[in-house]
C-alpha cells in the first residue's frame, strides 16, 4: 500500500479514536500531501465533516490548476457530496480504499471523466466493518442506509 493511502487510514483510525466514524482522506500534490482530514460529523456535530471535505478544507486555498495535478485518496468511496467536490475543483483522480460497505456514485465520477483507483484494501474493509457492526445506529443516521 503506498504512503498515502497508509496516511488516509492513520487518519481514518485518528477519528475512530475521537469517538468518530473511521474514514479517512488525503490529498497529494506533486508528490506531498497537502491535506488530510477524517469525518468528523460526530466529533464537531457536522452535517457536512466527512473525510474529503475535512481534508480539502485542511488543504487551504489551492489554484485551479493544483487541484488539476492532484489524487484525492479516501477509505471509502466517496459520496455524491464529497463526489461533487471533486467535480468542483477538477481533480482528476480519486484513489479508494474500499467500495464494499459504501459505494457512491463511481460510474458518474468516470463518466465526467475522474480516473478511479480501487485497492479493494483488506484493512479498510476490516474498519469500516468492524464499526458498522458496532454503531449501526451511528453508521446509519447519516449514508449507510
Amino acid at each position: 500500500m503506498d504512503k498515502f493511502m497508509q496516511a488516509a487510514i492513520e487518519e481514518a483510525r485518528k477519528g475512530l479514536s475521537e469517538g468518530g466514524i473511521p474514514i479517512g482522506s488525503v490529498l497529494e500534490l506533486d508528490g506531498n500531501i497537502v491535506g488530510r482530514g477524517h469525518n468528523r460529523r460526530v466529533q464537531k456535530e457536522s452535517a457536512v465533516l466527512h473525510a474529503e471535505m475535512d481534508c480539502l478544507e485542511n488543504s487551504g486555498r489551492l489554484k485551479s490548476g493544483q487541484y488539476k495535478r492532484a489524487t484525492l485518496y479516501s477509505t471509502l468511496s466517496p459520496c455524491d457530496m464529497c463526489s461533487g467536490a471533486v467535480l468542483l475543483y477538477g481533480i482528476p483522480r480519486v484513489v479508494v480504499g474500499e467500495n464494499q460497505t459504501f459505494r457512491g456514485p463511481e460510474e458518474y465520477l468516470q463518466s465526467r471523466g475522474v480516473e478511479l483507483v480501487m485497492l479493494d484494501s483488506r484493512e479498510c474493509k476490516e474498519l469500516m466493518s468492524v464499526f458498522i457492526a458496532k454503531h449501526p445506529e451511528l453508521w446509519h443516521e447519516d449514508i449507510g442506509e
